[in-house]
């Protein structure tokens, strides 16, 4: 998930006088004139700015931090373990080396000592990451980042000893909330722990409360008591995409308290360092961005004392205060005005992360997992041979005599898992899409609102696909070494990858053979081939395009009822749409029965065991709200009223459509970028849950998103029709959203069917109907990058120009130069500023140096994310410079020496719409500014004149607007009719200059042009050659 970054910002006063510290490929500066400094509680963190100490990177401070928060831990903590298995006093006193045990005696340390520590933590490991990181340039085809990377995720290994205690059972002090076994969702026989109903907001009780909270937190905690040791909380994950095992354990606690103090619960913070390097989630951008996990994290042993701060804070000063006048015959109501409703998006924060997580598990290796005690079991299906008795109670379908055991390779149709017939829905039907205001229950910003769509007619196969239909596409169609079934980018994805089968599958014999068993989250079983097969959309697509193209071969979906379709040959396969998912959930647990009752959401009446009673017989029964702790086969409850299977629980399903905004949305200002940043035309929605999913998850409203390489709990079942599909698209382009014409952004070209709009209005326009974001492109990024932070290269010794004579360095740091313009021009105030179209932030930051507050937004959501990560003082931002053909040197983007942590905190970056300012400004995204600027944007906007002419909404009297351009206009960006100028008036038979243009509109809006320039700027393509740009760059005040 994205969150805000806070206002905290890690850092030490620097001081004229330094000693240079090498650590881990990187120069920290510790002053020599505090030659002694005090380690205390981390509540007080700040202090050591007295030690004038400088932090130059995070990572020195999250060396320095940790140990301060191990002594913290002894010093304060007064938690007596209740089983005397594990006392982390004891622990934390044997994590100490030779100079750890002496500054505990003397109550300080030394910068000498200091030194030592680090030296001996990093040296060792600045030779193999350089060795890893010239192997990786020289060997592209080795992606393997674990090996990469691998010295600096192992410092974090052996500091003392959390990997004892953390093999085997969890001992009864691991939870630091309620036990299991105690616990508001245990079943009958105390051994296996279930989600409770997703919490009613019209009916509060303290009690009730309590107990949903202590759901989510033991829910959690009894996951991550599934790591077997401390390797498995800091080992990267196998594609490098994700942060570890240890930031998600700290993570979902930190939320709970940046969101409780933004909401005005909670005045200060348990940790602040903690809340910093555990607030900032990641979105993998792309396959390859593969640079999040070289940083030393605090030990397990830590944060599992953080934890059980936060767990105690949040009852004691925000459940048992803020509920205490309803226990006696009053219950609280909580909607989105009231302060409560953070605590409520904490605990559903929590459940997300409780689902995501689970699917690191399963990529996480299997000897770094253990089954934890009171986490739900398999399926019983999972095994072979399973109690007749139980197998009736959860509607486990019976196998033939010929399949009792199970087979690694060949599965039968019709024997090992079940013909797929396709099922049409006849007629054209109506869905209403959105969750009322007043629903009661806790919804993402995402889910209200309101679109109403047409679902023409169509046929969706009766099953999700199934492993043993997906084997036919993996062994008999070759569908991995197969290019003609694979979009572009997931083609790129595929051969990035060497992907030869889904994620989770793992072979059983030799390459080749097609032998496999399956990975769950803690087990490795015999193949179920009944199970729905986990992949990410690329891989749903490329199936459905060898289903197209081999239909007269192996067509698998043959009409085997009445209610079945029968289409022509030529039908194309797709995935479902949003809209005819709710279409397939049936009349009892759909939309329009849940908005008339609010009972009707089964989820806020059934816990986990509930949702898989009734023998599997009723078509509410589902594998939901962690029933069981994997999937189930594919025909294992009964269907929907329309004849299909699994519509919710087991597996998500992916959809063809773009994670959109419902008409009327608004973000919530608590979590206010939840999920704007994805509505992008880069995040695929998906729908029906899975069997992990909990909480909000499982409810009929949710609607969450993955980037289409992302590899969830999902699968996909496929659709067919003669008529446009209802699916909702966005295509990104420099000035705002594009509702495309077309079905499929990266995958267009593989989807047969013809698609229409869904009939919602766009938010900005384009002159061609293509979905193809060029600023969402990985070497734009790159190139952007090095446009913006010129500074980089210097230790890779990679100069932005190679030096010649008469080089044109004035042209370097362009976006600096404009925002030293804007300062120039003299606004009457600097109290805050925004950037729009801000790219990766090189601007914003130059502003942050004499404004008290900068906004900076751009439309492109890579661009942000990057920008993000180089305000981040824990994590390092890499680029490739292209240096001739096809070789390039990756490089680590640095800011100017002057750019401190304190002013990069400075900078709120967020994702927006230039075409769309009345907007923004009225869901309060944006304020009235001293200072704007637009630097070349102007021209890359869908519709220009409708920006500026939004300008005075959002400048303050006498405030300045400064604009950047070279008025390159192109029909791709910016429809002709939408020019400034560039053309000839017909009428009149002379030039339209945009500059004149540009005149007229700013003084009819009330601004008075002040100053003039042209600025140029240098854009470097490869070693040898540049863009070399002039731009038009012109200042404005508006009146008094």
């Amino acid at each position: 998930m994205i969150l805000n970054k806070s206002p905290f910002t890690t850092r030490f006063l620097s001081s004229s006088a330094s000693t240079m510290v090498p650590f881990r490929c990187r120069t920290f500066s510790v002053s020599p004139l505090s030659k002694s400094f005090s380690f205390i509680s981390p509540r007080t963190i700040w202090k050591f700015s007295q030690t004038r100490a400088a932090l130059v990177d995070g990572r020195f401070f999250a060396s320095f931090a940790t140990s301060a928060s191990s002594w913290a831990n002894d010093n304060n903590s007064n938690d007596d373990d209740d089983d005397g298995k594990w006392d982390l006093k004891t622990c934390n006193n044997k994590n100490r080396n030779s100079n750890q045990d002496r500054r505990e005696q003397n109550g300080s340390g030394t910068v000498d000592d200091l030194h030592h520590d680090i030296d001996k933590a990093s040296l060792s490991s600045s030779f193999f990451f350089h060795h890893h990181h010239d192997h990786y340039r020289n060997n592209p085809s080795d992606r393997d980042v674990t090996a990469m990377t691998a010295a600096a995720w192992k410092q974090n290994l052996g500091r003392g000893q959390d990997d004892a205690w953390l093999k085997g059972p969890r001992p009864h002090s691991w939870f630091t909330g309620l036990h299991p076994k105690n616990c508001p969702g245990i079943d009958q026989s105390g051994t296996v722990l279930h989600s409770l109903p997703l919490i009613n907001l019209s009916n509060l009780t303290r009690q009730k409360v309590q107990d949903y909270f202590d759901n989510t937190w033991t829910l959690f905690e009894t996951l991550f008591a599934g790591l077997h040791g401390e390797e498995g909380f800091y080992r990267p994950a196998p594609h490098g995409l994700r942060h570890p095992h240890i930031f998600y354990y700290g993570h979902t606690a930190c939320l709970y308290i940046n969101k409780l103090r933004v909401a005005g619960l909670l005045s200060r913070p348990v940790n602040q360092y903690f809340e910093s390097i555990f607030e900032v989630g990641v979105d993998e951008m792309l396959w390859d961005d593969m640079h999040k996990n070289d940083m030393l994290w605090p030990m397990v042993s830590q944060v599992w004392h953080y934890r059980r701060q936060v767990y105690q804070t949040v009852t004691q000063q925000v459940i048992q205060q803020q509920f205490s006048d309803y226990d006696h015959g009053t219950n609280a109501v909580v909607d989105q005005s009231n302060p409560l409703w953070a605590l409520f998006m904490a605990m559903e924060h929590e459940r997300i992360h409780l689902e995501t997580s689970s699917v690191l598990f399963r990529e996480t290796p299997h000897h770094l997992v253990q089954t934890p005690h009171y986490w739900p079991s398999l399926h019983p299906s999972a095994s072979s041979k399973f109690d007749a008795s139980l197998e009736k109670s959860i509607h486990t379908p019976p196998r033939s005599a010929s399949h009792d055991h199970y087979k690694t390779s060949h599965p039968i149709t019709g024997g090992d898992y079940p013909a797929n017939a396709m099922v049409e829905i006849p007629n054209e039907l109506t869905i209403t899409l959105g969750k009322p205001l007043d629903f009661p229950s806790f919804g993402w910003d995402n889910e209200y609102g309101t679109r109403t769509v047409t679902v023409p007619p169509f046929a969706a196969s009766q099953y999700m696909i199934s492993n043993g239909e997906y084997w036919h596409f993996v062994a008999d169609g070759a569908g991995y070494r197969t290019r003609e079934y694979w979009c572009d980018q997931g083609w790129a994805w595929r051969t990035f990858r060497n992907a030869k089968r889904p994620s989770f599958w793992q072979p059983a014999g030799p390459d080749g053979s097609h032998e496999y068993r399956l990975r769950t989250i803690f087990d490795v079983i015999p193949m179920p081939w009944d199970w729905p097969v986990d992949v990410n959309y690329y891989e749903a697509k490329a199936f459905c395009r060898w289903k197209t193209l081999s239909r007269g071969e192996t067509d698998r979906y043959s009409s085997t009822t009445a209610q079945t379709a029968s289409y022509k040959e030529s039908t194309s396969f797709r995935l479902l749409t949003e809209a005819e998912h709710h279409v397939l959930r049936g009349s009892s647990h759909n939309l329009d029965s849940a908005r008339r009752e609010g009972l009707a959401d089964k989820v806020m009446t059934n816990s986990g065991h509930v949702f898989a009673d009734d023998d599997g017989l009723t078509c509410t029964a589902a594998n939901l709200n962690l029933s069981f702790g994997s999937q189930s086969p594919v025909n294992g409850f009964a269907p929907s009223d329309t004849g299909h299977y699994n519509v919710t629980g087991n597996a998500w399903e992916w959809t063809e459509d773009h994670f959109n905004p419902l008409d009327d949305f608004k973000v919530h200002p608590v979590y206010d970028d939840f999920s704007t940043p994805c509505f992008d035309g880069k995040h695929n929605i998906i729908v029906g849950g899975s069997f992990i999913s909990t909480g909000d998850e499982a409810s009929v409203f949710a609607r969450f998103h993955f980037r289409p390489h992302f590899l969830q709990h999902s699968g996909f079942r496929v659709v067919t029709s003669e008529h446009n599909a209802p699916v909702k698209h966005l295509a990104a382009s420099a000035g705002g959203n594009l509702e495309s014409a077309g079905l499929g952004s990266e995958c267009a070209s593989n989807n047969g069917n013809k698609s229409s709009d869904d009939g919602g209005s766009s938010s900005s326009s384009s002159a061609g109907s293509t979905t193809t974001n060029t600023y969402e492109s990985e070497a734009t990024l790159h190139m952007y990058l090095g446009l913006h932070y010129p500074n980089s290269g210097r230790k890779e010794n990679v100069s932005p120009i190679i030096p010649h004579d008469n080089a044109p360095y004035h042209g370097l740091f362009f976006p600096q130069r404009v925002a030293q313009l804007l300062v120039s021009l003299q606004p009457q105030s600097k109290s805050n500023a925004l950037d729009v179209g801000c790219a990766v932030g090189g601007a914003s930051f130059e502003l942050a140096r004499h404004f008290d507050s900068v906004d900076a937004f751009d439309y492109s959501h890579s661009f942000i994310q990057a920008a993000k990560r180089m305000q981040s003082v824990t994590e390092e931002v890499h680029f490739r410079v292209p240096l001739e053909g096809d070789i390039h040197e990756v490089i680590r983007a640095e800011h100017p020496d002057y750019m401190t942590p304190a002013l990069r905190s400075k900078v709120n970056f967020f994702t927006g719409d230039a075409c769309q300012l009345p907007l923004m400004k009225s869901q309060g995204l944006l304020d009235i500014y001293d200072g704007v600027i637009m630097s070349n944007l102007l021209c890359r906007l869908s519709d220009p004149v409708s920006c500026l002419n939004a300008l005075p909404l959002i400048v303050r009297n006498g405030g300045i607007v400064v604009l950047v351009t070279p008025f390159t206009w192109l029909s791709e960006f910016t429809p002709l009719q939408n020019w400034l100028g560039g053309y000839y008036d017909s009428n009149k038979n002379e030039a339209v200059w945009s500059q004149d243009r540009l005149k007229h509109i700013m003084e009819s809006n009330g601004f008075e042009k002040i100053h003039e320039e042209d600025i140029p700027l240098l854009i470097r393509e490869h070693a040898r050659k540049y863009q070399y740009i002039v731009s038009q760059a012109s200042g404005w005040r508006k009146s008094i």
